[in-house]
C-alpha cells in the first residue's frame, strides 16, 4: 500500500508505523515561519522577568545585610591569657541572649539610660549584676549601631586584662548579632555625680572623709591604668558619673568605652579623634588630637574640683562657667570656706581642702606639663586623708602656720606656684 492511498484513506490504517509516518511529515514555510514568530517573543519576555527578578532579589539581600549588624561585624575574641589576671579572667564569658532575659527576669528593673541604650539590674546565681544593652533604637542608624557595638567590643577586651579593685569587674558580656551587651558587677550606691550633685535623694550625704576615701579610690584605679598596665591606658571619659561606688562607698572607676591603649613602640603621646564628656574635656587635647595621660589628670582635676564644691563642671547659668574658673575667682578671697562645699558645715581639716584645690587647679592647667602625674596625686590624696582622720580622732583643726606651710612649700616644688 503506497502513501497516496493512505493519505486519501487515513482510517485504513492504525498502526505504530502508519502513525510514526504520518506524525513525521514536515510543516511547509509558512508553518515554521508563524512558530518561530511565537516562540522567540515568549523566550525573550521570560528571559527578561526572569534577570528582573534576580536583580530585585540582589537588591533586597544587600538592603538586608546594610541594615541589620550581622555577628561577624561586631564578633568579640578575647584573649584571657593575660599575666594581671588570667586567674580573675577565667570567671568571665560569654551569655547568649535567653541567658540575659533571664538573668534580668525579662529587663524588668531599669537602673539608667544612656546614648548606648538602657542598664539593667539582673542576678547571677545570689549576686547582683547590671547588665549594659546595646539598644539599636537609641543611635542613629546602622554605623553608629557598629560604632557603639565596636565600644563594647573594646570595653570587654581591655576589662579581660586589667584588674583593680577601683575598677569595675566585668562578669560576661553578651554578642548574639544584634543582641549586644556586657555584664557588671552591681554597685548600689550608683553615681557619684548623683550624690555629689545631691540629685539622688536616697542618697547619704558624704563628708569630707568619704570624699577624700573616694578620690583616693578612683585615682588608685586610674594610676593603674596610666602605670601598671603595658602598654599604658588612657581611659578618655574620667567623670563623676563615671565614679561608681558599691554597698560600702568603695569606688571604681567604670565606662571604658572611649580607652586607648598607648603603641607598643613607646611613644608619649598618640594622635586620635576627639572625644570626651564637655566640661572634663582636655583643652589641649582637643585642640592638638595629641592624647597623653595628662588628658586623664585633667578630667581628674575637674573631679576633685566638684568634690570639693559641690558645683558642677559647667555651671547651669547663661554664661556655662567652668567650674575651674569660678574656683579661680573665689580663691581671690583667700577663704577656702568660700570654696567648700556648704553642706560640709565647716567640718574638715582646712589645710586639707587647701591642698586638694591646689592639686584641682594644677591639674586643670592648660599646659600639659604643668600638671602632676596620678602617682603624684595619689600620694598627696593619701596624705591628706590621714589629716582628716587625725582632725577627726583628735578633735581640733590642723590648719596653723606650719602646716600651711608646708602644704604651700610641697606645692610649690612639685607643680609651680600655689593656687592661693
Amino acid at each position: 500500500m503506497n502513501d497516496a492511498s493512505l493519505d486519501q484513506n487515513p482510517n485504513l490504517c492504525e498502526s505504530d508505523p502508519c502513525i510514526q509516518q504520518t506524525n513525521n511529515k514536515q510543516p511547509d514555510g509558512d508553518q515554521q515561519k508563524n512558530k518561530n514568530n511565537i516562540v522567540i517573543p515568549v523566550v525573550s519576555s521570560v528571559a527578561g522577568v526572569l534577570v528582573l527578578l534576580i536583580i530585585v532579589a540582589a537588591a533586597i539581600i544587600c538592603g538586608l545585610k546594610r541594615k541589620k549588624p550581622q555577628a561577624s561585624d561586631v564578633n568579640i575574641y578575647v584573649e584571657t591569657n593575660t599575666p594581671n589576671g588570667s586567674q580573675f579572667a577565667s570567671k568571665q564569658r560569654q551569655y547568649t541572649f535567653n541567658e540575659l532575659v533571664k538573668i534580668t527576669n525579662d529587663f524588668t528593673r531599669i537602673l539608667g539610660r544612656g546614648g548606648f541604650g538602657k542598664v539593667y539590674h539582673g542576678f547571677i546565681d545570689d549576686t547582683q549584676v547590671a547588665v549594659k544593652m546595646l539598644s539599636p533604637s537609641a543611635v542613629r542608624g546602622y554605623e553608629q549601631f557598629l560604632a557603639e557595638a565596636m565600644a563594647i567590643k573594646l570595653q570587654v577586651k581591655l576589662l579581660m586584662r586589667v584588674h583593680h579593685r577601683n575598677l569595675t569587674s566585668l562578669v560576661g558580656y553578651c554578642n548574639e548579632e544584634n543582641n549586644i551587651g556586657l555584664i557588671y558587677e552591681y554597685m548600689a550606691n550608683g553615681n557619684l555625680d548623683e550624690i555629689v550633685s545631691g540629685k539622688s535623694s536616697r542618697a547619704k550625704f558624704l563628708t569630707w572623709e568619704d570624699r577624700l576615701q573616694i578620690a583616693l579610690d578612683a585615682a588608685q584605679g586610674l594610676e593603674y591604668l596610666h602605670n601598671g598596665c603595658k602598654p599604658p591606658i588612657i581611659h578618655r571619659d574620667v567623670k563623676c558619673a563615671n565614679i561608681l561606688l558599691n554597698e560600702n562607698f568603695q569606688a571604681k572607676l567604670a565606662d571604658f568605652g572611649l580607652s586607648k591603649s598607648f603603641p607598643t613602640d613607646g611613644g608619649s603621646y598618640m594622635s586620635t579623634v576627639v572625644a570626651g564628656t564637655p566640661g572634663y574635656l582636655d583643652p589641649e587635647y582637643s585642640i592638638s588630637s595629641r592624647l597623653t595621660e595628662k588628658s586623664d589628670v585633667y578630667s581628674f582635676g575637674v573631679v576633685l574640683l566638684e568634690m570639693v564644691t559641690g558645683q558642677p563642671a559647667i555651671a547651669k547659668t547663661p554664661d556655662k562657667t567652668h567650674i575651674s574658673q569660678w574656683v579661680k575667682s573665689m580663691l581671690s578671697n583667700g577663704d577656702i570656706k568660700n570654696i567648700a562645699d556648704s553642706r560640709f558645715k565647716e567640718d574638715f581639716d582646712t589645710s586639707s581642702v587647701w591642698r586638694i584645690v591646689e592639686i584641682g587647679m594644677a591639674s586643670v592647667s592648660i599646659s600639659p606639663f604643668k600638671r602632676p602625674s596620678m602617682s603624684y596625686i595619689v600620694n598627696e590624696l593619701k596624705e591628706c586623708l590621714t589629716t582628716e582622720l587625725a582632725r577627726k580622732y583628735s578633735g581640733r583643726d590642723t590648719e596653723n602656720s606650719d602646716s600651711i606651710e608646708l602644704v604651700t612649700l610641697n606645692f610649690t616644688t612639685e607643680l609651680g606656684p600655689p593656687a592661693r
